[in-house]
């Protein structure tokens, strides 16, 4: 038997691939496993079934599918955990290129051979590969391999059904919820002779009992583990391990009620309760936000603490003789919550009363929503933890790159511009709103260049690949208004595909088709307050850019309503000029053109001496949003390019340049106004490497001077003013205090002193204040990954839209046809869209109970939520 189906069978022996993969299927090729391994998840599981802790499964990304950098990541840490822990030598292991381009299978096959011989292995009693018996000379096996690779994502193959998935939280339900109730009730139902109504009754009681056993489990919670918990932790730490509960628990105490009242007149009224608790159960939203964090905290001071330990062992034991942890009983709220729709699901099936019925389908599609809702949310704080993980990873960068939308695809590609025609290697991370181009330094990135796709439309390269040689299909990047374009180029005419899919899905997701429908002015917006869709009544759902925001009049919805929503409540002529201008008066300081572009807003653009009328502006904020006087135009751009404006009137025609004594910095979050030396040192010392100020020396011939903290130090730089220009070195002079500011903003100090590598990075006054945003706002500064998922398309192989992949011998079985009720827009090529009234095969309902199903439609495979259709049949 060839080396690498030894290497199949052990792997499943190892328990990380089914026993019916089909690596051990007669036809299977050896493209197969390599197609299954190349992201580096089933490795890194391997490792931790042999050895329990070896490696931190919340670091690892479950469902890296359209990013190499993810995919690579994993397999670093697979090969860091071998060297560390297993004690191999990086000679007898491979390189990550070789596993994921598949360059060098061979060398892949041979490390997992010698870790199957390691004496880890060997405890578990698993038989190493190879045998005796094994075919010799298979290097000519794995050579065609990379090509396979270049025409293959490595999301296509359904890899996530043999990893164990992360479902663990819903067996714990089940076990404390689901034991005492279901089954009685489940051989009942099967008795001959039952009415609907008395199906219908069982429903109820189901329902009921229920929900007084997770309360009672809500109970068992508050009082055998926060309680006594106070003791121990701090009201911080209370919060980052429990988040919201108390508050969960008040609502399920009112539901309860409001369920066991009910009952007593017969449960005709159910259909009601769950709609109008709809809105409080949104806290869950929160509670899941946090559950990462809530986990990781709890397991780091238990590690750390022996008091924690020592009490959460002691409480653990008052809960059912301790057969449930505290970490078990938290994914319970998380799994309740989900289970509403379904139980209301079987209750409509057998209510035959047409107005209860029709309040219960109401309720359905209420506690539907609310499902998805928490599914985008728990989704969102994925997608965060790796734009967090990009964010790290490339240097430079002085943005955050959330607020640039979700990432669709990152990789390997060669960029040129239209002017300059020479080819230059660039990592691309595409993301719904920008191109981040890249150039690679080891394992991180260098910045290279932001490309906002707002200002450009894409176009087919004509003359693709006349010399039929790789690295020779291209697409271009046409600037609307006649700047710099871009070309891009890519491997294989497959992966051009696939990179143009992409760059038309964010385009879509930017400027969607109906955005202007009906006299609205639509813009992908974030929401900070749950919002319904004015269309269709539902939730906006996940953290940010969860729809659509109406700058006109306010409407949020989705992207699939957009074509079907009332028309726009204000018009455009209520926007003419005869608004009173109101807000206080800037005047520019610099030419702004747009470049940079304000991050998902529309640019304000202007001249030196142009007055602004100010709607919003925040000190601590870089963006404001004002109105220009003379056009009435409005729009954003960056605080840096004004200043207060005492009288308007004088400033309607460009003035000279001001010299900076003439200016006025104190709306700056950087100016500390006059301030000695050692104020500067006591005031900063506190604070972190890179925050910085600008003062005024009163006494001094140099007026003002920049003070930062740089390491452990705080250190001072004389601002020279000379000649009408300012700098802190003669070899960059510049014509204002902001522009300098601006500059070492994004340029190192070492280019004037050398020990100084740093730049402007954290205004003083906005420090403490971003810091505090950043640990409250954005789930994406925790790095771990609680390790179970549930309604996540991403948690379900979210394979791209695509026939099935060329090895596989057998076409997709059809499982059952569904009508779609509502439209479905796809954000993601992996998603299949929908318009109501499509005829959807299903291939798999896999993630039923977590949201989403695989179908083809309109000829076209991919994910859609299952609640958008109704199923008519088996087939």
């Amino acid at each position: 038997m060839e080396e690498w189906r030894q290497c199949g069978r052990w792997l499943i022996d190892c328990k990380v691939l089914p026993p019916n993969h089909r690596v051990v299927w007669p036809s299977a090729v050896v493209f197969d496993l390599a197609q299954a391994l190349r992201d580096g998840v089933l490795l890194c599981q391997m490792l931790h079934n042999l050895s329990p802790g070896s490696v931190d499964l919340k670091q690892i990304n479950f469902r890296p599918q359209m990013s190499q950098f993810l995919c690579l990541k994993n397999i670093r840490t697979f090969l860091k955990v071998c060297h560390d822990k297993f004690g191999l030598r990086n000679s007898e292991l491979f390189d990550p290129f070789d596993l994921f381009d598949v360059r060098d299978f061979g060398k892949v096959i041979s490390a997992l051979s010698r870790i199957s011989h390691h004496s880890i292995a060997q405890i578990k009693g698993i038989r190493p590969f190879p045998s005796e018996d094994t075919a010799l000379n298979e290097d000519d096996v794995y050579r065609s391999l990379e090509e396979l690779a270049d025409e293959h994502d490595v999301g296509e193959d359904d890899i996530y059904d043999c990893v164990p998935c992360e479902d663990e939280g819903d067996d714990i339900y089940e076990d404390i919820i689901k034991v005492e109730v279901r089954q009685p009730m489940i051989r009942y139902m099967q008795k001959m002779g039952m009415t609907e109504d008395d199906k219908r009754n069982c429903c109820l009681v189901e329902i009921q009992e229920t929900e007084a056993k997770y309360y009672k489990t809500l109970e068992d919670i508050e009082k055998s583990y926060m309680m006594p918990l106070k003791q121990v932790l701090t009201p911080q730490e209370m919060e980052a391990i429990f988040v919201n509960l108390e508050d969960i628990i008040k609502v399920h105490f009112a539901l309860l009620r409001a369920i066991d009242l009910n009952m007593v007149s017969g449960g005709n009224g159910l259909g009601k309760i769950f709609l109008d608790f709809k809105e409080r159960l949104l806290i869950y939203g929160q509670y899941c936000s946090h559950m990462e964090h809530a986990q990781k905290t709890l397991d780091e001071l238990i590690a750390t603490r022996e008091d924690v330990k020592s009490k959460v062992e002691e409480c653990t034991m008052k809960v059912q003789e301790g057969k449930f942890k505290l970490q078990d009983l938290l994914v319970v709220p998380m799994q309740r919550v989900l289970k509403y729709h379904l139980l209301l699901k079987e209750l409509v099936s057998h209510s035959t009363d047409q107005p209860e019925r029709q309040q219960l389908k109401e309720a359905l599609e209420a506690m539907q929503d609310l499902a998805m809702y928490i599914n985008e949310v728990k989704r969102d704080n994925e997608t965060l933890k790796k734009i967090s993980e990009f964010q790290c990873s490339i240097e430079n960068l002085q943005v955050k790159l959330e607020e640039y939308g979700r990432p669709k695809i990152d990789g390997e590609l060669k960029v040129c511009s239209i002017v300059n025609r020479t080819k230059q290697d660039r990592y691309i991370f595409l993301f719904d709103k920008v191109v981040i181009v890249c150039k690679r330094k080891g394992y991180n990135y260098e910045l290279k260049e932001i490309i906002e796709l707002q200002f450009y439309k894409m176009s087919d390269d004509p003359m693709n690949n006349r010399d039929m040689k790789k690295w020779s299909y291209g697409f271009y990047l046409i600037h609307l208004q006649g700047k710099q374009g871009f070309q891009f180029f890519c491997k294989t005419e497959d992966t051009k595909r696939k990179w143009m899919e992409q760059f038309e899905m964010a385009m879509s997701n930017i400027k969607p088709e109906r955005a202007t429908a009906n006299q609205h002015n639509f813009q992908m917006h974030t929401f900070e307050k749950n919002t319904n869709c004015r269309a269709c009544k539902m939730l906006l759902r996940g953290i940010f850019y969860q729809g659509y925001y109406c700058s006109r009049c306010g409407a949020g919805a989705h992207k699939e309503c957009l074509e079907v929503i009332t028309i726009c409540k204000i018009s455009p002529h209520d926007l003419e000029p005869g608004l009173p201008q109101s807000g206080p008066k800037m005047v520019a300081i610099r030419n702004y053109h747009g470049t940079p572009a304000p991050p998902g807003k529309t640019p304000l653009t202007f001249q030196t001496g142009d007055v602004i009328e100010l709607l919003k502006g925040d000190p601590d904020t870089s963006w404001w949003e004002g109105r220009l006087i003379q056009t009435l135009k409005t729009g954003y751009f960056p605080s840096s390019c004004v200043k207060p404006c005492i009288d308007p009137k004088p400033f309607l025609s460009c003035p000279t340049r001001q010299s900076s004594r003439e200016m006025d910095y104190c709306v700056y979050p950087w100016f500390a106004g006059n301030m000695e030396r050692q104020q500067a040192d006591n005031l900063l010392k506190s604070h972190s490497s890179g925050t910085y100020l600008i003062r005024e020396r009163t006494a001094e011939a140099e007026r003002f001077a920049i003070s930062i903290k740089f390491n452990d130090e705080v250190k001072h730089i004389k601002v020279i003013e000379k000649d009408n220009w300012i700098h802190i070195t003669e070899a960059k002079k510049f014509e204002s205090l902001l522009e300098l500011v601006e500059y070492y903003q994004s340029h190192s100090l070492k280019e004037s002193f050398k020990l100084l590598d740093t730049t402007l990075r954290y205004p003083y006054k906005s420090r403490e204040r971003s810091n505090s945003r950043a640990s409250t706002r954005s789930p994406a500064a925790s790095c771990a990954s609680y390790n179970f998922s549930f309604l996540s398309p991403q948690g379900l192989n979210f394979s791209s839209q695509s026939s099935a992949p060329f090895w596989s011998v057998f076409t997709p079985r059809v499982v059952s046809t569904a009508v779609a009720r509502y439209n479905f827009a796809a954000r993601d090529m992996r998603e299949l869209s929908l318009r109501e009234g499509d005829i959807v095969k299903i291939y798999s309902k896999i993630g039923g109970d977590q949201g989403w199903w695989k179908g083809e439609a309109n000829g076209r495979i991919g994910w859609f939520p299952s609640t958008y259709v109704d199923e008519e049949g088996v087939q």
